[in-house]
């Protein structure tokens, strides 16, 4: 059977080294997250997620969800349950404002937390990370009178959020959506259309669910620029919070598919159902990327979490799976045969997944800082770095973070040799669970074209220019006796990445094909060198406390044996990249449609 344990220790030294959360206690919510709350919501947190969620993990994925005739979707057994304390436990509220209920800690503690949430059991992570994207929704464009009404019951969780973008002939061209809003004469909108692939759609689990809709307005543009967004709940509710009539909306069926089998993915029917516009009209588009950012973030962690719980399997395997001996010679004379954990390519498997899983640990919770510093740093010029570093790597992110953590999960899938394919070792689970993080809220290609359509040059490509700097910063204050393994092929790589910066620059403008058929090369270049800026970061401060000292010396050994694991099988796959990306799209479209 699988297990896991939430890497407390690994979180800690990430918010202490890299974050350094203590440096912005003067800034709001971070003055509660002292380091004895963070310690005791991460021991806390990760006990929770071991001992309530994680068992439910592979009875969840077994049993699935299944639509009855009324339209209702059950939950699997114990999940109902696991929610309640879920809720209780106050875990939901962690992040959001003090005003409607939430505790206000910074939404990188909150981000901590949410890694062992995705690890434990990535289908029920997803009903509360979906109602805190419809939250932020409403927070940032809804009316005082909506956030009041809708809120505190979502922040409490005793009602939860869905986002409803996708229809059955558009997924990211939303400009084709045909759901429809006709305006009542109370002001609400009647909302008439289907939406497919929503996640946690319909479930048992709270007492109702606000529905985020996407529709067109009568007269509307029939393109993006006339989309709408709706607040559309499963259950009426009167100024009072009282609840009124059931709304026609209802889950027409249930997606049948590879993996989450625990969170159900339904096709929804709105048939004049109530809703009311969240912020302004053919607006709507804008307000959906409010929970896309979020969401994107969110589907990053996703990818490390999947990857994590794989290695951290894969490892226990290989510590007591005995296969053939050592090729330098018999490391347990006592026994038949050695562990696997001597053969070079089974290390080259774990280390792969390891020296990922802890770059991605680091860049992700060093993005939700960025986020925090985005609305909450103490002068103008603060925000609008952070807010260029968040939206330039989200992206990053989302793609290269779910891409090699689908990589991890298969690789230590591989690790069990048959076993990895049998249910009960819970292996073939978290490659099935993570392969639709490279595909839901904007799938990975999607993601590449923004980061090199949108994301580079937006101001003025200040946000790059930001980065770079920082980058090379932290490559100037490396000492080169110390961190030289790491720090010259760090060099290397970010020359790369410059070098595939201009020939884009040089060559996607005037043919855009050459900047789309590069795109997803120069995302995955862009990820090594953001880990590797990461590690340079991590083996500096592993370095120190070693030289000061430290009691647990292993745990630093251990740093910095894989920041040069790092240095040595990452970073040099940038040449590679580069090569593929200046190869440009000549080939790549010359053939003709009818010869595929």
């Amino acid at each position: 059977m699988p297990a896991y344990r939430a890497p407390v220790k690994d979180t800690a030294f990430v918010l202490q080294s890299v974050v350094g959360l203590e440096r912005y206690a003067n800034l709001p919510g971070f003055a509660e997250a002292t380091p004895d709350v963070v310690a005791a919501i991460l021991e806390a947190g990760g006990k929770f997620c071991e001992d309530v969620l994680f068992p439910l993990n592979l009875s969840g994925d077994i049993e699935g969800g299944t639509r009855h005739a009324d339209g209702s979707v059950p939950t699997p057994a114990g999940v109902k349950s696991a929610y309640d304390q879920f809720c209780e436990g106050g875990w939901g509220t962690l992040m959001a404002d003090t005003a409607w209920g939430g505790q206000g800690l910074p939404y990188v503690v909150g981000t901590a937390f949410q890694e062992y949430l995705q690890s434990a059991n990535m289908a029920f992570a997803m009903y509360p990370g979906l109602s805190e994207g419809a939250q932020a929704a409403i927070e940032v464009v809804g009316s005082e009178e909506q956030k009041a009404k809708w809120l505190p019951p979502m922040v409490a969780g005793r009602w939860t959020g869905t986002m409803n973008l996708t229809e059955p002939h558009c997924g990211t061209d939303l400009g084709l959506i045909r759901t429809r809003a006709a305006k009542n004469a109370d002001g609400s909108y009647a909302i008439t259309g289907t939406k497919i692939f929503i996640s946690a759609g319909e479930h048992d689990l709270a007492d109702n669910i606000v529905h985020l809709v996407l529709a067109k307005t009568e007269g509307a543009p029939d393109t993006v620029k006339g989309i709408s967004l709706f607040i559309v709940p499963k259950l009426m509710v009167d100024d009072e919070g009282r609840f009124g009539a059931r709304n026609a909306v209802s889950c027409g069926s249930i997606e049948h598919k590879m993996g989450i089998h625990a969170n159900a993915t339904c096709v929804m029917n709105y048939d004049g159902a109530t809703g009311y516009m969240l912020g302004e009209e053919f607006k709507g588009l804008k307000a959906m990327f409010i929970m896309m950012n979020a969401a994107r973030l969110g589907v990053g962690l996703q990818g490390l979490a999947q990857g994590e719980i794989a290695y951290q399997n894969a490892v226990a395997y290989a510590k007591d799976r005995r296969q053939g001996r050592s090729l330098t010679g018999v490391k347990d004379a006592e026994a038949k045969a050695d562990t696997i954990l001597v053969h070079p390519d089974v290390r080259r498997m774990l280390l792969d997944g390891r020296a990922f899983n802890e770059g991605a640990r680091a860049l992700i919770l060093w993005g939700a800082l960025q986020v925090d510093l985005a609305k909450k740093a103490a002068t103008a010029e603060e925000r609008e770095l952070a807010d260029d570093l968040s939206s330039l790597l989200t992206p990053v992110i989302k793609g290269y973070c779910t891409d090699k953590g689908l990589e991890v999960a298969v690789t230590s899938q591989q690790v069990f040799g048959g076993h990895g394919y049998v249910r009960e070792w819970g292996m073939e689970q978290f490659v099935r669970d993570a392969r639709i993080a490279q595909i839901y809220e904007g799938t990975n290609g999607i993601q590449a074209l923004d980061l090199v359509g949108r994301k580079l040059a937006m101001n003025g490509g200040r946000g790059l220019r930001a980065w770079l700097a920082m980058v090379r910063e932290a490559l100037a204050g490396s000492d080169d006796a110390a961190l030289g393994f790491l720090k010259a092929p760090l060099e290397k790589a970010l020359g790369d990445l410059e070098a595939s910066t201009m020939w884009l620059m040089s060559n996607g403008m005037g043919n855009p094909d050459n900047a789309a058929a590069g795109a997803t090369a120069y995302m995955h270049m862009m990820g090594i060198v953001a880990l590797g800026h990461m590690w340079l970061v991590m083996a500096k401060a592993s370095r120190e406390a070693l030289d000061a000292g430290a009691s647990d010396a292993g745990f630093y050994e251990a740093k910095l044996i894989t920041a040069r694991y790092y240095a040595e099988r990452f970073l040099p796959d940038t040449a590679s990249l580069r090569a593929r990306l200046e190869a440009g799209s000549a080939t790549m479209m010359a053939m003709p449609a009818d010869a595929f």
